[in-house]
C-alpha cells in the first residue's frame, strides 16, 4: 500500500513526526506540494493524507488505485468531494481538533484590540514610560467587554467555546446558523447580528453559497466601534469591500486569522493598514492541537483499513 502525504510541514514541521505512518505501507513524505506536482506524486497512491493542497477531479481521476483521501484538518472545501464520491473514494476529516485553539486566537486578536498590549509594552520598551510625567497612561483607549455583545457567525463547536469564553467576559452572546446549544444566547438573523454586534466572529465552513457573503451591505450595519474577526476562511470576506469599509471606519477595527488566499499577494487590500491585524493562519497550530490532528488522522486511516470508517464527509 502507498500513502502519500502531499503538506506535511505545517502539521509536525517534518517527515520525522509522520513515521507512525509507516505501519500501513510505504510512506511518500512531501513539507509541500504544488498543483503542477500533486498528480504525478499521488499517481500510485492508495491513500492521499492532505491538508491544505487542493486534490482536484484530475488527482483524483489519475490516481487509479486511490480509495481514501485523509484530510489533517476539520475543513475540506480543498477537495473535489463530488469526483472522490463517483469513484467511490473515501474522504475523512479531523474534526473539532482545533476548538480550544481556535476559540483561544480569538480573544487574543480580541484582547489586541481593546488592551494594546503590544503597542504599550514597546512603548516601555522604547523608555517612554520613564519619561512620563503621569504614573500610567495608555497610548489608545482601553475597551472592558462586559456588556458587549459578541455576535458569532457558525455556531459550530468552535463557535460554541468562544460563546463560553465570551460569557465569561460577560459579554452578551448571539449567534446565526449552527446547531449548538448554549445557556444564556440568543439566535437572531444575519443582518441583525451584524447591527447589534460590538464584536462578530466568523466560525463558518466555506461553502459555494456563502463565498464573499461579508460584503459592503453587512459591513454597513456594523457600528462604527465593532470589531470583525475571522479565523475560519479567508473567502467568506469580500476583501475590497471590507478595506474600503476600514478606511471609511465604518467599523473600528478588523483581526484576521485567515485570508481570501495564502501566502497573501502583494496587493491584498487588507495588508499594511493600521486598523486590520492579519496573522498568519496560526489560530490552529497550537502543539496541543497538532498531535491532535495527527492522532486523530492515524485512528482514521486504521478504522478505514478495518473496515469500519469514522469521520467520513461523504458518507
Amino acid at each position: 500500500m502507498e500513502i502519500v502525504i502531499t503538506d506535511g510541514f505545517t502539521l509536525s514541521a517534518g517527515e520525522a513526526g509522520w513515521k507512525a505512518f509507516n505501519e500501513f505501507g510505504i510512506v511518500n513524505y512531501y513539507d509541500r506540494t504544488t498543483p503542477v506536482e500533486a498528480v504525478a506524486r499521488c499517481y500510485n497512491a492508495d491513500i492521499i493524507i492532505a491538508n491544505k493542497t487542493p486534490i482536484t477531479a484530475d488527482i483524483i481521476q489519475a490516481a487509479s488505485n486511490l480509495r481514501l483521501i485523509a484530510v489533517t484538518a476539520t475543513g475540506y472545501n480543498n477537495i473535489d468531494i463530488a469526483a472522490a464520491t463517483k469513484r467511490n473514494i473515501r474522504v475523512c476529516n479531523v474534526p473539532a481538533y482545533g476548538t480550544y485553539s481556535v476559540a483561544q486566537h480569538v480573544f487574543a486578536l480580541l484582547l489586541h484590540l481593546t488592551n494594546h498590549v503590544s503597542i504599550n509594552a514597546a512603548s516601555v520598551h522604547k523608555g517612554e514610560w520613564q519619561k512620563a510625567k503621569d504614573w500610567c497612561y495608555t497610548l489608545q483607549p482601553i475597551m472592558e467587554l462586559k456588556d458587549k455583545v459578541m455576535g458569532i457567525v457558525g455556531f459550530g463547536k468552535i463557535g460554541k467555546q468562544v460563546g463560553i469564553i465570551a460569557q465569561a467576559f460577560g459579554m452578551k452572546v448571539i449567534y446565526y446558523g449552527g446547531r449548538e446549544i448554549l445557556d444564556n444566547t440568543q439566535p437572531v438573523s444575519l443582518h441583525e447580528l451584524f447591527i447589534q454586534s460590538d464584536v462578530v466572529s466568523l466560525h463558518c465552513p466555506l461553502t459555494k453559497d456563502n463565498k464573499g457573503f461579508v460584503n459592503k451591505e453587512l459591513l454597513g450595519l456594523m457600528k462604527s466601534s465593532a470589531f470583525l474577526i475571522n479565523t475560519s476562511r479567508g473567502l467568506l470576506i469580500n476583501e475590497k469591500d471590507l478595506s474600503l469599509a476600514l478606511h471609511q471606519v465604518r467599523l473600528a477595527a478588523a483581526a484576521l486569522d485567515v485570508l481570501s488566499i495564502e501566502p497573501p499577494e502583494k496587493n491584498n487590500p487588507l495588508t499594511g493598514m493600521d486598523n486590520c491585524i492579519i496573522t498568519p493562519h496560526t489560530a490552529w497550530m497550537s502543539d496541543e492541537a497538532r498531535k491532535r490532528s495527527m492522532q486523530v488522522t492515524l485512528e482514521n486511516i486504521k478504522a478505514f483499513l478495518q473496515g469500519a470508517p469514522q469521520n467520513g464527509v461523504n458518507g
